[in-house]
């Protein structure tokens, strides 16, 4: 059975930074297309960063160059390291695994309609900034 759990939400202020993991169990994690979501109070959930089973990252224009994600295979753990953060970062965050050839796919679709793509999630971690 696939499960995500992920933690590293927490309160910081405009400029800080914060680093999410996301544990995996049931499953490799580096033989999947792993993703980070996020959604904002009364927005759709949208995708902001990807890595592939290879682990080349894609990201989102608002979080380039200031997001990271990255795979700890040993611990079968995704991480998602967050610096510059602003107060439109603020949301629920949550990872999603699916099938390896869906990271292929997302540069060519908008985050938001990423969603649909991936069947296992986590409960989500909330990350708040303030200004």
């Amino acid at each position: 059975q696939v499960r995500l759990v992920e933690s590293g939400g927490g309160s910081v202020q405009a400029g800080g930074s914060l680093r999410l993991s996301c544990a995996a169990s049931g499953y490799t994690l580096s033989s999947y297309c792993m993703v980070w979501f996020r959604q904002a109070p009364g927005k759709e959930r949208e995708g902001v960063a990807a890595i592939d089973s290879a682990g080349s990252s894609t990201y989102t224009d608002s979080v380039k160059g200031r997001f990271t994600a990255s795979k700890d295979n040993a611990k079968n753990t995704l991480k998602l390291q967050m610096n510059s953060l602003k107060p439109d970062d603020t949301a629920m965050y949550y990872c999603a695994a699916g099938a390896p050839m869906l990271c292929g796919l997302l540069p060519s679709r908008h985050p938001r309609d990423w969603r649909p793509l991936f069947a296992y999630w986590g409960q989500g971690t909330q990350v708040t900034v303030s200004s």
